[in-house]
């Protein structure tokens, strides 16, 4: 009888690439990604297995065969679509990769069925897997970034959000310039001049997480940078913003799988 697989493993590194903030590579069985936001664009390829994950409250998959490119500030989450989990690599995009008017069309459709697309991806993933060949992982990335574009543009634009976007999005800034030190919710509502309830109720209908989970997955993200940076956990609970090293792994493990003294060892020779 075969057994099935468990546990996880990950291998993330930042390499020296204008415009890769990340390179993500990650098995999973068990682990489901709680709904959270990136502050870049995902662009995510499937080795193995298949992934189901809702983007803005509307369910999608991830397969082999297509390319999935999630925009950044979109609230997402994931899972394996089969019992023996998935196999997947991640690049992770500054903001100024794609266009702002390219994050609706890629809300509508993430999927991209295109695999001569698929196949430049999986080249510039082994190109990054080696140091030295950074030049040419710049002119792979270009390309893949023009055909991106090409394919998105191709798509009706979408309808514009409604007016309560406006105060969603100066409450997400609020948090942005103080995600380590931090805001109640009453500090919030006087800067933005709105009552607090209007405020978790405006946050959530747009982004699609309550403040304080959005606030808690942009401290993890801060965190996972921190750590490939190479500092050490305690230093970087501390520094984006967790209580103690302990209010650190118990987040970090919840969105990633893996604590965060695994994280970056993992790939300790790469960066």
């Amino acid at each position: 009888m075969a057994t099935r697989p468990t546990g996880s493993h990950v291998s993330a590194w930042r390499p020296a690439v204008s415009g890769v903030a990340e390179v993500f590579h990650a098995h999973f069985v068990d682990h489901a990604y709680p709904r959270h936001i990136h502050d870049v664009w995902t662009l995510l390829i499937v080795d193995d297995g298949a992934v189901r994950f809702d983007l803005d409250r509307h369910r999608h998959g991830a397969l082999r065969t297509s390319v999935t490119l999630l925009p950044p500030y979109v609230p997402h989450d994931g899972r394996s679509a089969t019992p023996d989990g998935f196999r997947k690599r991640v690049l992770y995009l500054d903001t100024s990769a794609l266009g702002a008017e390219l994050v609706g069309r890629a809300v509508d459709e993430p999927d991209v069925a295109d695999p001569h697309l698929r196949d430049r991806i999986h080249h510039l993933h082994q190109v990054l897997a080696v140091p030295g060949d950074e030049f040419e992982a710049e002119s792979r990335l270009a390309l893949i970034l023009d055909r991106l574009r090409q394919q998105l543009r191709q798509r009706a634009p979408v309808s514009v959000q409604p007016a309560v976007r406006g105060l969603a999005v100066r409450l997400r800034e609020l948090l942005d310039a103080r995600t380590i030190e931090g805001i109640t919710l009453r500090e919030a509502a006087e800067v933005l001049h709105a009552h607090p309830t209007h405020l978790v109720r405006a946050f959530t209908h747009v982004h699609g997480v309550p403040p304080h989970a959005y606030l808690t997955g942009r401290r993890v993200e801060l965190a996972r940078r921190l750590l490939l940076a190479g500092q050490r956990p305690a230093e970087a609970a501390a520094e984006a913003g967790f209580f103690d090293q302990a209010h650190l792994t118990r987040h970090f493990r919840r969105y990633l799988g893996v604590s965060p003294a695994r994280f970056p060892a993992l790939r300790s020779g790469r960066r």
